[in-house]
């Protein structure tokens, strides 16, 4: 196969592309690094499930970001034609750690989705041993998914329809990548829209039972922040997935141009963006972890908060320290109350702490 029919950038474009690429990569490189020194340094969230899966998000995107940008910019800006092994290799590292890093968000994503809809049963459902053997799991299927083609799953070796996007890629290879990380992605946006439906559930039940008027301006602000970060996590996997796989798509079914070929190589820049701004969203937007980042310096002990084993330990302690207030405020309903208070209130806080 002649390699040389991809390398479709000109010399401007190529310059462009090396400087995203070189920024972007290395502030990915230094916040997946920030992460996960905090989560090793810090025994209490090593002992959180839901840190196991944002340290598999930060190892995906941190090996992701590394093998891209030394595989594009290898490929695209100095044009290194290696032998089909070696590139299936290289291609095998890149899809490797993007499998994992979108199965990292899928797990993040259920790991959430059951706090929300299981509540009081999270902490027995959700434990850390249940965590390590699915993320394991999921790398595993992300690594088998990603040699496929290096063990034969290629055009060249089949001689069948190869992509017009990835040198020695099979049609049918790319169409069940993109089926893969399809349903992935879309259980994530279901994900988290059910949470955000339960939230805006949460804020409806509270002006019908009276109780705005009682209600503390935190829990106020932590709804806004909550309805906030699930925007954004939405906004951002539609951003930074939708035109990719648009395009691959349209590479299965379509006939690419130059003009398209060159399109997909800067939105092949969106994967590296979204690892970007993954440890943003799901980490250092983290209170505990914040407070877990100034324990490991000793002039910033006093300003950090203590931390607890589990997700739902400041939710539980809320409602014990209101349960007086809402007793006295609605004693008529007073089971019915206590009910939605449990199960909304720690369903919101979780969410929104371990956003």
């Amino acid at each position: 196969m002649d390699m040389e029919c991809f390398m479709i950038l000109t010399p401007s474009q190529q310059l462009v592309i090396a400087a995203l690429s070189i920024t972007l990569g290395t502030f990915t490189v230094l916040e997946n690094m920030l992460v996960l020194i905090v989560i090793l340094y810090s025994r209490s969230l090593r002992c959180r499930p839901s840190y196991h899966f944002i340290g598999s998000l930060a190892v995906a995107d941190l090996l992701g970001s590394v093998i891209f940008v030394y595989s594009f910019v290898d490929f695209h800006v100095f044009h290194r034609i290696d032998s089909p092994n070696v590139f299936l290799f290289k291609l095998g590292g890149v899809t490797a750690s993007f499998t994992a890093s979108v199965g990292s968000l899928f797990l993040t994503a259920i790991d959430r989705y059951i706090s929300i809809h299981r509540p009081l049963s999270y902490k027995r459902i959700v434990t850390r041993t249940k965590a390590v053997i699915a993320f394991c799991v999921m790398w595993t299927i992300a690594i088998f998914i990603a040699v496929l083609p290096l063990f034969g799953w290629n055009c060249k070796l089949l001689k069948s329809v190869c992509s017009d996007i990835f040198p020695l890629i099979d049609e049918a290879y790319l169409m069940c990548w993109i089926g893969i990380t399809s349903v992935l992605l879309l259980f994530i946006v279901y994900a988290y829209m059910y949470i955000l439906w339960k939230a805006h559930n949460h804020a409806v039940r509270m002006l019908q039972h009276g109780k705005v008027h009682i209600t503390r301006p935190d829990q106020t602000r932590m709804d806004i922040r909550l309805a906030k970060t699930l925007v954004l996590i939405l906004v951002v996997l539609i951003i930074c997935w939708g035109p990719l796989l648009a395009i691959m798509v349209y590479d299965v079914f379509g006939k690419m141009n130059k003009t398209v070929k060159t399109v997909f190589a800067f939105c092949s820049m969106l994967c590296l963006l979204n690892s970007t701004v993954n440890p943003i969203i799901y980490a250092l937007r983290s209170k505990d972890l914040r407070n877990a980042f100034c324990s490991m310096f000793p002039s910033c002990e006093g300003t950090a908060q203590p931390l607890d084993n589990s997700m739902e330990s400041d939710c539980q302690n809320r409602h014990a320290n209101n349960s007086n207030v809402h007793r006295a405020a609605e004693s008529c309903i007073k089971s019915t109350v206590k009910i939605a208070k449990v199960t909304m209130s720690v369903s919101t806080d979780t969410s929104a702490e371990a956003v």
